[in-house]
């Protein structure tokens, strides 16, 4: 009877969410040139990126509803086949329409990833589930910084988007087939029991705990998916700070394992949201390459560990909500992400406009519009100070509820 191989597993779930990310990053690389094909506004391109988002939720709530039913395997075909389609039809889009069903089944194929993959990892590494998420979770800014370099790279040499869309089959064929010529481990560490896990969810800790995602989700992806459009008339060069800030944040999450170990889960989110906070506050303010590229590499040190730690920490402090809790939590911050595209694209939208009334040139009216949204965001990570600073506070009133676990 063929063995269980962890060691490939997690490696075949890696490459998925490498391709995960490279839907994010090459979608943010060629935004302004699906804008001129299709003469699209940047409310609508902001329609585009909430759909590709907004699937995301979808196969996440389903997921974690079915995952005691159906298994990682089956849900890693239904991400494989979503991601195939969705790519597919990307390429082939007459417009606007096809574009959102496109983006949409891309978004369900990233959801099914993440609702596959962290409860099953969750339950290979019981021992030392953060800092193994951490290291699952590496490969979202790996896979960002892999896809800005490749759009940049394609861009440079003249590809036009579709073929910048086409490359990603190739991990994505990778990830299918190393995934499907694999045993599937049984789940024997998390809680399999739906209706248990149901009934958890009404925990006001899991409660709070969404409410901070959506906060931490939109501070990290809400900037990075518009990393283009906000920086692109600053004079620096808006792919090469969303590599640098993807790269960092690789890192990062790859050492997490003694930082969650030394401040706990609770106090490494707390950290989190007032460098993000400081940082996004930064870009809003500073002029000059040199100091746009610093706010940077802060913003990168400070949402590097908002997503993997948050789910995390539901694994740890919730563990009646198994699986179910862990794909409702990425769903959740997900879900919020695509509701505010539209938003910050239509605030950009209208501070360019105001800023041409007043007479600027297009290039500076760009940068106005920029900082001006950013001055808006920055009161996401500035909520969730206040928020985990409170849950840092009380900390010790909910420790009795976390598992046993050794950070590596």
């Amino acid at each position: 009877m063929k063995e269980v191989n962890k060691n490939q597993i997690f490696i075949a779930a890696c490459i998925a969410l490498v391709v995960t990310a490279m839907t994010f990053a090459i979608r943010a690389g060629i935004l302004t040139d699906l804008g001129v094909q299709f003469n699209l506004t940047n409310s609508e391109l902001g329609w585009i990126n909430a759909m590709a988002i907004g699937g995301f939720p979808i196969a996440t709530i389903l997921g974690g509803l079915l995952y005691n039913q159906l298994g990682a395997r089956k849900l890693m075909i239904m991400a494989f086949v979503s991601h195939l389609v969705g790519l597919l039809m990307t390429i082939y889009a007459g417009g606007f329409v096809t574009l959102l069903i496109s983006s949409l089944l891309i978004g369900f194929a990233n959801g099914s990833v993440e609702a596959a993959c962290n409860p099953m990892i969750a339950d290979m590494y019981t021992n030392n589930r953060t800092a193994m998420l951490n290291k699952f979770h590496v490969w979202f800014p790996g896979g960002l910084a892999i896809g800005a370099l490749i759009s940049g790279l394609m861009s440079y040499l003249g590809l036009g988007w579709q073929a910048q869309i086409a490359i990603m089959f190739v991990p994505t064929l990778i990830y299918g087939f190393m995934f499907f010529k694999q045993k599937f481990p049984e789940s024997q560490h998390i809680e399999t029991n739906t209706g248990l896990n149901i009934k958890s969810l009404a925990s006001p800790l899991f409660l709070f705990i969404v409410v901070c995602m959506t906060l931490s989700a939109t501070s990290e992806l809400g900037v990075q998916q518009w990393v283009e459009k906000i920086l692109g008339s600053t004079g620096v060069n808006p792919m090469l700070v969303f590599a640098m800030i993807t790269t960092i944040m690789a890192l990062g999450r790859y050492f997490a394992g003694p930082l969650v170990h030394k401040l706990n889960p609770v106090g490494v989110l707390w950290m989190s949201a007032i460098l993000t906070t400081i940082a996004v506050y930064s870009m809003s303010v500073v002029e000059g390459s040199a100091l746009i590229y610093i706010s940077a590499i802060l913003f990168a040190v400070g949402v590097c560990y908002f997503w993997p730690t948050t789910i995390g920490f539901v694994s740890e402090y919730l563990p009646k909500t198994g699986a179910l809790g862990m794909s409702l939590v990425g769903g959740a911050g997900m879900l919020a992400t695509g509701i505010w595209q539209p938003v910050i694209g239509s605030w950009l939208d209208k501070g360019r406009a105001a800023a041409l009334e007043s007479g600027l040139t297009a290039e500076a009216a760009e940068v106005v519009a920029g900082r001006e949204t950013l001055s808006y965001m920055v009161f996401f990570p500035l909520a969730l100070v206040v928020l985990y600073g409170i849950l840092f506070l009380i900390r010790k009133k909910f420790e009795h509820l976390r598992i046993q676990t050794v950070h590596e």
